[in-house]
């Protein structure tokens, strides 16, 4: 989903990213504010106040979101679940998860400590409200924080929603799992009712295209559609990490990859192995040392008409954990650096050994095949 982000700073460990997406997002609320909301409920400002109003509401709105997110985040580090961060984007913000919670009980605290810290912040602004007007601060200021106050209520209560991937489709989840003790079914009954409640808000936006109100409608429609398909990606990735669970990843390698040397020049790289094989990435060694991989990515990155001052080894990035994994670790986390990165190949290593190439086409044939023989109709793969 996030694939052009901005590192903005971390907090107490977890870093916060800026989706591209998040500037449009910032523009309609600002405008929204500073020409609807603020001149709507206090009359009598001049348009430069209205302006910063609104230019403040904004910053005030997504503080409110990392905080809502960190909490999340919070209680899944203190529950020892991997987190990357918090990323902000046009739909708000989201707490990225390595991992699936362990148990009920985790989940459910998770999902909840979002919306009760939304709430406690409201109470917050409420209590600077009240302390505005008993120290007589101009009326914008108070403006903007009785704002904040009930724009994290609404937060907090449209979050508590019952529709998978709201928190509240969360809380329902871990409620159902527990009740049942399958994750699987818990997820498709929650998903299933996230799904609804997107198509609700689609229809929603439409009927208020046709009767007018474009941004509002506009936006019912986009929310709509994201939830839908975020609801129904949370229960693919569930079912794909239950296919893949345990499954190492040098059951998926190719044991004979096509390697590159480091002293190849660029179009000899280009003319002998990309256009002959059509990978996008070859590893590079030295005998039998690794030095590497190089891309078509990397290649891209020079002018045409200079590749011949160049050779592979100029080029070459060393083993990461962006390009490589070792070959006994599990085939999910495989997956999960490939959809994280973008690569779809990565070198597969025994301690500092070349021992194959995993590709996610291969990934893919085995989940196809095994969804296939133990049925489930509803999980739509990735094409390739």
């Amino acid at each position: 989903m996030f694939e052009n982000r901005i590192s903005l700073f971390s907090l107490f460990g977890f870093k916060v990213k800026l989706d591209i997406t998040w500037f449009i997002l910032a523009v309609l609320i600002t405008w929204s504010l500073a020409k609807g909301v603020f001149p709507m409920y206090f009359e009598g400002l001049t348009p430069a106040t209205y302006w910063w109003m609104g230019a403040v509401g904004a910053v005030g709105l997504f503080v409110s979101i990392i905080f809502h997110e960190f909490f999340h985040s919070f209680i899944a580090k203190l529950y020892g679940l991997p987190m990357k961060g918090i990323t902000l984007f046009i739909f708000g913000g989201v707490s990225e998860m390595e991992e699936e919670p362990e148990s009920p009980k985790i989940e459910f605290l998770m999902a909840i400590a979002g919306p009760i810290s939304s709430l406690v912040l409201g109470g917050i602004f409420y209590l600077l409200v009240l302390i505005s007007r008993g120290i007589n601060m101009p009326q914008s200021v108070s403006g903007v924080l009785i704002y904040l106050s009930i724009i994290n209520v609404v937060l907090a209560v449209f979050n508590m929603i019952p529709a998978f991937p709201l928190d509240g489709g969360r809380v329902l989840r871990s409620i159902l799992w527990g009740a049942k003790h399958n994750l699987r079914w818990a997820t498709h009954i929650a998903s299933s009712l996230g799904s609804a409640f997107g198509i609700l808000l689609i229809i929603l936006g439409i009927m208020s295209l046709i009767s007018g109100n474009f941004i509002g409608g506009l936006w019912y429609f986009l929310i709509g559609m994201f939830i839908r398909g975020a609801s129904k990606m949370s229960y693919r990735q569930l079912i794909i990490r239950k296919a893949l669970a345990g499954e190492e990843v040098d059951r998926f390698m190719k044991t004979d990859p096509v390697a590159v040397t480091p002293d190849l020049t660029i179009p000899e790289l280009v003319r002998d192995f990309f256009y002959k094989f059509h990978y996008k990435m070859f590893p590079v060694l030295e005998g039998e040392t690794v030095k590497g991989c190089i891309t078509s990515r990397d290649i891209k990155q020079i002018p045409h008409n200079q590749w011949d001052n160049y050779k592979v080894a100029d080029l070459t990035k060393s083993c990461n954990k962006e390009n490589s994994i070792q070959a006994h670790s599990d085939a999910v986390k495989a997956l999960s650096q490939m959809s994280s990165t973008g690569n779809s190949r990565l070198l597969v290593l025994e301690g500092n050994r070349l021992a194959g190439i995993v590709t996610l086409k291969d990934l893919l044939k085995f989940l196809a095949l095994k969804i296939d023989l133990e049925g489930d109709d509803e999980i739509d793969l990735p094409q390739i």
